[in-house]
């Protein structure tokens, strides 16, 4: 399995601070998933450079962002994403603001989308290292799972 995760921050671009997020990502999905190949890029909240970072994604089983989802004039993440997307998958954000919501209301806030271009999943994930984290785990059987699917192995 390749999964690309895609930290959108304009701090973390321009070297303010370290992006934490993708890492934990990134952490989590190599020791969850047997055999898989996590590549991280980090880009700012630019509509365009987002776009072309889920483009260099595109052939690979997953792309997972990390940012970009909250109510900031920057945050474009969802908007940027539906527009990639040429297939909604609406459960999956669905689940993570449900679950999220369990363990902080303020997950209500969250704006993440997921969907599919070509065989590629494309999922939105809160940017702070907490909520990127939970939301990586809850996941992993889903990105399992998903890619038996869109392989053509059924249910």
């Amino acid at each position: 399995m390749k999964i690309l995760v895609i930290t959108i921050s304009d701090r973390a671009f321009r070297g303010e601070y370290e992006d934490l997020s993708g890492p934990a990502v990134k952490e989590i999905l190599d020791e969850a998933i047997s055999g898989v190949d996590v590549g991280i890029v980090v880009v700012p909240d630019e509509e365009d450079e987002i776009f072309r970072a889920l483009e260099s994604g595109l052939g690979g089983d997953a792309i997972i962002t990390t940012g970009g989802t909250g109510l900031g004039p920057r945050d474009v993440t969802p908007e940027v994403t539906e527009r990639f997307c040429d297939r909604h998958v609406p459960g999956i954000a669905e689940m993570l603001r449900a679950e999220s919501r369990k363990e902080t209301p303020n997950a209500a806030l969250s704006r993440g989308y997921s969907g599919m271009k070509d065989r590629t999943l494309v999922v939105n994930i809160p940017g702070s290292v907490r909520g990127a984290s939970f939301c990586a785990r809850l996941l992993v059987p889903l990105l399992t799972h998903a890619g038996g699917m869109i392989s053509g192995e059924g249910h």
